[in-house]
C-alpha cells in the first residue's frame, strides 16, 4: 500500500508537467482538460483518507504556485484581471472539498464500479470550477456569471471527465504492478466458491 501511495504521488507530480503542454480547445469555448485535477480526483477514490489529505495538500499547493508564477497571479486565458487579493492555500482546500467528495462513493469504488467515481470526478471538477470563480468574483467584489462562463466550465468538465477511464486503467495498472487492491470487495465476489 506504501509503494502503491508513493506512485500516485509522484503520478500526481508528473500531471503538473503535462499539464504545461495540454492547449486550450478555443472550438469549444475555450474550455480546456485540467489534467492535475483528474489526476487527483482519480486517485482520491482508491486511496485512503490519510493519504487523500497529502495528495489534496500536495496538489493545491504546487497548482497555487503554478498559478502564482504567471501573470495575473493565473491563467492569462482565463483571469484576465490581477487578482492579487487571493491568497495562496486556497486551492489546497478546494483539493480537499473534491478528495471528501470522492471518498464519499469510495464504497461503490470498492465494489468494482468505478463508472460513477468517472462521472463524479466530472462533477467535481464543475463543482471546483464555480467555487473557484465564486471565490474570484467575490475578492473582486462583483459577482456576475455569464452564459458563456458556464459552458467553458460545463465544457472544461465534461472533456477532462471523458480522460478519466484512462486514469483509472493507469491506476489499476499500478496498483496490479504494486500487488496492492484498491477494490477488494470486487475480488471476493468473483473468488467466492459457488
Amino acid at each position: 500500500m506504501i509503494r502503491y501511495s508513493l506512485i500516485t504521488i509522484l503520478l500526481l507530480l508528473a500531471s503538473f508537467v503535462l499539464q504545461q503542454f495540454l492547449p486550450a480547445f478555443t472550438a469549444v469555448h475555450h474550455s480546456r482538460i485540467l489534467f492535475v485535477q483528474l489526476v487527483f480526483l482519480c486517485a482520491a477514490v482508491t486511496v485512503e483518507l490519510p493519504t487523500m489529505l497529502l495528495l489534496a495538500f500536495i496538489g493545491g499547493f504546487f497548482w497555487d504556485a503554478h498559478c502564482a508564477l504567471g501573470p495575473h497571479t493565473g491563467d492569462p486565458d482565463i483571469y484576465t484581471q490581477p487578482v492579487e487579493s487571493l491568497r495562496f492555500g486556497y486551492s489546497i482546500l478546494l483539493f480537499g472539498a473534491m478528495g471528501f467528495l470522492m471518498q464519499g462513493i469510495q464504497p461503490l469504488f470498492k465494489q468494482g464500479k468505478w463508472q460513477f467515481s468517472a462521472l463524479l470526478s466530472g462533477i467535481s471538477i464543475f463543482l471546483y470550477l464555480m467555487a473557484e470563480y465564486a471565490i474570484i468574483t467575490f475578492v473582486r467584489g462583483e459577482f456576475s456569471i455569464s452564459r458563456s462562463t458556464l459552458r467553458q466550465m460545463a465544457f472544461t468538465s465534461l472533456l477532462t471527465m471523458l480522460f478519466s477511464p484512462l486514469i483509472f486503467w493507469l491506476l489499476f495498472s499500478i496498483a496490479k504492478i504494486c500487488n496492492h487492491s484498491i477494490h477488494p470487495e470486487a475480488g471476493k465476489k468473483r473468488h467466492r466458491p459457488h
